[in-house]
């Protein structure tokens, strides 16, 4: 991976954006998307955009040297337009945390993966670009910017994924998945009559989002595979946790908990854990629990390699 490359097509996809957002007369996102479409197209009359895109297409960036320099334009574009916690991309830690999970879990060479709350698709790409396995990805996403952003982008790449935009909540059409895959949206589902549909709905106050997206994915697994959230640490403690813990006992099993750095979240409050279910099996099974101090020391993270290996040797195959 080559840092330079990276650096200089992030000044030249900052700069046709900050000209694309003057000339549209519209907000930072829309620019990048309609940047992307130029890139693609070639059909913007703009001289200097025009050589911005050469130049871009001069530096033959792989889909990892674009998923960052994309990575580093979000983050400033963030610090003047920022958008909504939930609409965050998952940091490069913890999709590199995920991609180890995986490939460690599973034996197949090929796995279908399901991402509900596929946002910009940072975390999609981040998987695909730092595996050994064939990843088969679709990602849902209700936002109409975040779809739009994440398949400009993953066009631009070159990436094999696909997107499509619906309420994840609502019954979908979908065939069953060997991974399921969600940085769970944290707040309240408003929509009393679908969550009523469901075990985790409270019949006091609006149902937890989060709780309805896990009930509603493991649906879409299949008996072996796995889903893979990350959660708010409170998970299992919040105040609908009991309804929760119900669905748990007849819909899912907890196999693997591995609590995340807290400074990952900026705010206490904010932490999320990192939760693998999988489908109620009849034989027992040993839950992995790990609090992991640091996501950044090298030591600390051999460490958790070697745990999590023996136990997945003794307790997952």
């Amino acid at each position: 991976m080559n840092f330079e490359k990276i650096e200089a097509a992030y000044e030249l996809l900052l700069e046709n954006v900050q000209l694309m957002q003057n000339q549209l007369m519209t907000n930072a996102y829309d620019a990048l998307i309609e940047q992307n479409l130029a890139y693609l197209n070639e059909t913007v009359q703009d001289g200097t955009i025009q050589k911005n895109n050469e130049a871009l297409k001069a530096l033959t960036l792989s889909k990892e040297e674009w998923r960052r320099a994309y990575q580093f334009l979000l983050i400033k574009l963030n610090q003047a337009e920022p958008l909504q916690y939930n609409h965050q991309f998952t940091p490069d830690s913890i999709g590199f945390l995920i991609a180890f999970v995986i490939e460690t879990l599973t034996v197949e060479d090929r796995l279908e993966i399901l991402e509900i709350g596929s946002g910009i698709g940072n975390l999609a790409n981040t998987l695909l670009n730092n595996t050994q396995k064939d990843l088969d990805y679709l990602g849902i996403e209700l936002d109409d910017l975040l779809i739009d952003l994440s398949a400009s982008m993953a066009e631009v790449m070159g990436a094999d994924v696909h997107f499509v935009q619906g309420d994840a909540i609502r019954p979908q059409l979908l065939k069953p998945s060997d991974i399921i895959l969600s940085d769970l949206p944290v707040g309240y589902y408003p929509d009393d009559s679908i969550a009523s549909r469901f075990s985790v709905a409270s019949k006091k106050e609006h149902t937890y989002a989060h709780h309805l997206l896990m009930a509603q994915s493991i649906k879409y697994l299949k008996a072996d595979g796995y889903a893979i959230f990350l959660a708010p640490n409170n998970l299992l403690t919040s105040a609908q946790s009991d309804l929760l813990k119900v669905w748990l006992k007849e819909e899912a099993q907890l196999v693997v908990m591995i609590n995340l750095p807290e400074t990952l979240f900026g705010k206490k409050e904010m932490a999320k854990s990192l939760f693998v279910f999988q489908k109620p099996k009849v034989e027992f099974q040993e839950t992995f629990v790990y609090p992991l101090q640091s996501l950044q020391d090298p030591e600390t993270l051999q460490n958790f390699s070697q745990v999590f290996k023996k136990w997945v040797l003794e307790y997952a195959n």
